[in-house]
């Protein structure tokens, strides 16, 4: 595995965004113990597990500030659980950060000049 003295790259941790009620009362669909995956740029949803769109539209802009590191005190590191974004709902997302990944800069930019293999070519 590269590392950030061999080469430009940047590391992401995998997350695992799992609904929680804890007892309180879903207003939208929300399936206590349902979780989805965030491997690199992709969303992972194992068979039959569902999330609100209008949940997710709200997940989404956290996401990749969770994926990155972040110093200790930032809210990002110290904050898990983020509310459904319906007022009324009880329903919560837990983004719990899991193991760390290697991105090569070459393998993810877009930019013509710094391209190698995309990543997700080299997986099986």
């Amino acid at each position: 595995m590269a590392d950030d003295s061999e080469e430009a790259g940047f590391w992401l941790y995998d997350l695992r965004v799992e609904t929680v009620l804890d007892g309180r009362t879903p207003v939208c669909r929300h399936v206590e113990g349902e979780s989805f995956r965030v491997v690199g740029e992709n969303l992972m949803f194992g068979a039959e597990q569902k999330v609100s769109m209008y949940a997710l539209a709200g997940l989404i802009p956290l996401l990749p500030a969770k994926q990155r590191d972040t110093a200790p005190g930032d809210w990002m590191s110290t904050d898990a659980e983020v509310a459904c974004p319906d007022p009324h709902c009880g329903g919560r997302f837990r983004i719990v950060r899991e193991e760390r990944r290697w991105f090569s800069h070459a393998e993810t930019t877009g930019m013509p000049d710094a391209r190698g293999t995309p990543y997700w070519k080299g997986q099986a």
